[in-house]
């Protein structure tokens, strides 16, 4: 669990220290050395202890800003890093422009590269990926017209990094391998660990595992090279990741636990902290709960010590799911429960997401189904939450391109604006001049202000457009094309709906229904095969239920990975024919993805709509609460399959509360009547 969230934070760090130099540096420096000596110094600490090449920095830094233009190019960069490594964003950026400003003054293609590639990691830090992208790309295009080589590479590097980022595999590798060409070219062991290490982190998002070990062989030939135990640590901690992927787990334990031992000699307490928390994760992998909390509880210390809440919430979670797994349900839920209120307290909600899955899986197989359905709800509304949000900031972004281009016209009408000005000017200086030419002069005022009235209702009906253009965006999902939540909660407080009885082609009554779906095990698919592919099988999904349902059934995108189907009229006892079929159609539907074929499956609630109660229609929101209910009874249950609400019994001893709280607990005891419906199997249904 911790080696994912690390892994993307340590993307753009390149490790390395020579362990001569580790051991040699001192708590004062007794003599004055030299400043490309004290530079070269503070380029090793910074990939181990930023901490402390920050303070050695500022203190040479009135000589730095005095040297010649390399090396005060050199020294900016160098202070970025620490600040970056420190944690302290705001001046890294500011050194990051001053960087990039000092290379464009003096029109230094190096300084100016190398501002523009640390600036690039500091976006990347603040989860500012297209910005990102877009300075390291430049960045790359700047060093490869100098001669530096280490920079070449670096900056080849990270643009293939950010190609994997933004989905672009085969270019990624592409520069990878150029990196790895270049460096060794060059015959630096130091540049070809760093491209060895990158190809095999490429490829084992790739999946191509004996590739990734082939490239990490080369690159521990070359780590030896250079005697660096910090090197050789960064490369086992890659080949724990790829192992643990490929099923090895065996050889990631002990890849971990020689990179332990490694980190231990260098004495890096954050490095440290890191890999004990890893083996936390490794351990759990394994079963071996024993062990998993004994360095989950050595993380929490170590983490402590340094006073990094977020690895001390991953190490009370690991330490949560290591009790769980040997039957402490009470010390294991205390323990998970203060993880989460750290990720909580530090606003992290994607990665407070990815818990409360692991947390309800994890319920789920102690057999705690109640915890498991209060997890898993717990994590549909942050996950809901989220959808909100990444849509709202989608709008935002679209906004702001239209007011950018709006903005844009104005400018351009204006200077048109202010040429047509400057030719009247001319023109009455010529009437003035010249009578016979007032007619001439007319004219062609005439015909600038028909053409100037031709541009504002041309500029109108553009703005028009995009009204409509934006009205239309604000209804839809923009990735299925499906209605968006929003559309439906305007469209359903308008609706009214009367129960046509003995309507039906058999007399039977006719009714609205909702159908809530949520696809099975979707974080799964994303974490093997990427967040495109999950686009696809949301896509493949949507177009099954357009093909399923009629053009009358509104469809609606309804969170992350869930979708909500509005019948208007349906037969009362066809609904469980309606979701068998979306059972069925969606399971048979068979998705390429890589050469491999990819089934997606759905769990489903549904219920009557209105759904009465005592005679009396339930709101639309509890109608749908109800639904949801249903189908976590169906996530709960086995998956692949549908729960529907049909009516209510026995109301006088019980409440619509106590149902809500507990649909399970209220079927059971006979106030609910459900029916269950199983993907291509005969329908079982339970009467109340």
């Amino acid at each position: 669990m911790f080696a994912a969230l690390k892994e993307t934070l340590q993307r753009r760090r390149q490790f390395g220290l020579l362990v001569s130099l580790c051991l040699a540096i001192p708590a004062t420096w007794a003599a004055a050395p030299s400043l490309s000596a004290s530079l070269a110094e503070a380029r090793e600490l910074n990939r181990f202890f930023p901490e402390r090449a920050l303070p050695m920095l500022l203190e040479i830094e009135p000589q730095a800003r005095a040297a010649p233009p390399a090396e005060r190019a050199e020294f900016l960069a160098q202070l970025c890093s620490s600040y970056l490594g420190a944690g302290k964003h705001e001046h890294a950026l500011a050194t990051c422009d001053e960087l990039i400003e000092y290379g464009r003054a003096n029109k230094d293609k190096v300084a100016l590269a190398k501002g523009l590639l640390r600036k690039g990691y500091v976006e990347f830090a603040l989860n500012e990926l297209p910005l990102s992208h877009k300075l390291i790309w430049e960045s790359e295009q700047l060093a490869n017209t100098t001669n530096d080589i280490e920079l070449r590479v670096r900056a080849i590097i990270s643009s293939g990094q950010s190609y994997a980022e933004d989905g672009n595999f085969p270019l990624a590798l592409a520069k990878l391998q150029a990196a790895a060409l270049l460096a060794r070219e060059n015959g630096d062991p130091i540049q070809i660990v760093m491209a060895q290490n990158a190809l095999a982190k490429l490829y084992r998002q790739l999946r191509e595992y004996n590739k990734g070990f082939e490239a990490l062989a080369e690159a521990h030939a070359a780590a030896e090279r250079s005697s660096s135990p910090g090197r050789m640590s960064t490369l086992l901690n890659t080949e724990y990741g790829l192992a643990m992927d490929s099923g090895q787990q065996q050889r990631a334990l002990k890849a971990m636990l020689s990179s332990l031992a490694l980190e231990r000699k260098i004495g890096s307490p954050s490095r440290i902290a890191h890999a004990l928390a890893n083996l936390s994760n490794c351990y759990l992998k394994l079963h071996n709960y024993t062990n998993a909390a004994s360095y989950a509880q050595q993380t929490i210390a170590a983490a402590k010590e340094m006073n990094n809440e977020r690895l001390v919430a991953v190490a009370r979670m690991n330490l949560g799911l290591a009790y769980l797994g040997k039957g402490r349900l009470a010390e294991g839920k205390r323990n998970i429960e203060a993880g989460l209120a750290l990720f909580e307290k530090a606003g992290s909600k994607p990665d407070l997401q990815t818990m409360l899955v692991d947390y309800g899986d994890a319920l789920e197989r102690a057999g705690d189904l109640n915890g498991a359905l209060t997890a898993y709800h717990r994590e549909r509304a942050l996950s809901n939450e989220l959808f909100e949000t990444r849509r709202q900031k989608a709008m935002l972004e679209l906004q702001e391109k239209y007011e950018a281009d709006k903005k844009e016209r104005q400018i351009e009408l204006l200077m048109r604006e202010n040429q047509v000005n400057s030719a009247e000017i001319k023109n009455r200086r010529l009437q003035l001049r010249v009578w016979g030419l007032v007619v001439v002069v007319f004219a062609l005022t005439a015909i600038i202000v028909w053409f100037l009235y031709r541009k504002v209702r041309h500029a109108n009906a553009r703005l028009h457009e995009k009204n409509l253009e934006l009205k239309q965006q604000s209804v839809r999902d923009p990735l299925t094309g499906l209605y968006n939540r929003r559309h439906f909660q305007e469209f359903i407080r308008n609706y009214h709906h009367t129960e046509k009885r003995g309507s039906g082609t058999t007399g039977e009554d006719v009714v609205g229904a909702l159908f809530l779906l949520d696809v099975d095990h979707f974080k799964n698919i994303n974490d093997t095969w990427g967040h495109a592919v999950g686009d696809v099988v949301l896509n493949s999904i949507a177009q099954n239920l357009r093909d399923i349902l009629r053009e009358t059934d509104m469809i609606v995108r309804w969170g992350g990975e869930e979708f909500l189907a509005f019948l208007p009229a349906i037969p009362r006892s066809g609904l469980d024919e309606v979701a068998r079929r979306l059972l069925s159609g969606i399971a048979s539907t068979q998705i390429e993805v890589q050469g491999e074929k990819l089934a997606a499956q759905v769990s489903i609630g549904f219920a009557p709509f209105p759904l009465a109660l005592r005679g009396e229609a339930l709101s639309w929101e509890r109608a749908v609460n109800l639904v949801d209910m249903a189908l976590y009874l169906a996530k709960g249950h086995g998956r692949n399959r549908a729960y529907g609400v049909r009516a209510f019994s026995n109301f006088e001893q019980t409440s619509l509360e106590e149902i809500e709280q507990d649909l399970e607990r209220a079927w059971r005891s006979g106030y609910v009547d459900l029916s269950i419906v199983l993907c291509g199997w005969q329908e079982l249904r339970v009467m109340a």
